[in-house]
């Protein structure tokens, strides 16, 4: 699936529109169906929360750069296959992680993922991990978002 068939608009990072949980709404224009399979279990159910993982890989080093870029990915957790992925920098991404830490207060973090096709919504996933990952495939703890107690 092309990366250039999604768009990604994010809420809840500014001050203007901080809210109690950031979101992010990536809306899918391309083929009828072909978004539906892939969020899809073999039984034709549409993959719950749990069932997937978000993550943001970069493609270069996060000092080399003024605004690197990544890559973000939906993954199925149980077959490891892509969902979907971006295109977009780290002053993209890494200001919604640090707005969804700071709209938890003392509580765990989390954000939610609204995935649409033209428009339409098709799932919505209440997340709390969102792992950010170098260009070498290290993962970034201090930028990432991870629940307490969780073990990695």
């Amino acid at each position: 699936m092309r990366r250039d068939y999604f768009e990604l608009t994010v809420e809840g990072v500014d001050d203007a529109d901080r809210q109690a949980t950031p979101s992010v709404r990536i809306d899918f224009h391309g083929p009828d169906g072909l978004l539906r399979d892939r969020l899809s279990e073999t039984d034709g159910d549409l993959l719950d929360a749990d069932d997937v993982d978000v993550a943001f890989r970069l493609r270069e080093p996060l000092s080399s750069a003024d605004d690197p870029e990544g890559v973000v990915g939906v993954t199925n957790r149980y077959t490891g296959d892509f969902v979907l992925e971006l295109n977009e920098t780290a002053t993209d991404v890494l200001p919604f992680i640090h707005a969804a830490r700071d709209s938890a207060g003392d509580e765990d973090a989390h954000y939610r993922v609204e995935i649409e096709v033209d428009g339409e919504r098709l799932v919505t996933y209440d997340k709390d991990t969102f792992l950010v990952y170098d260009h070498e495939g290290n993962l970034l703890r201090n930028e990432s978002l991870i629940p307490s107690g969780v073990e990695l």
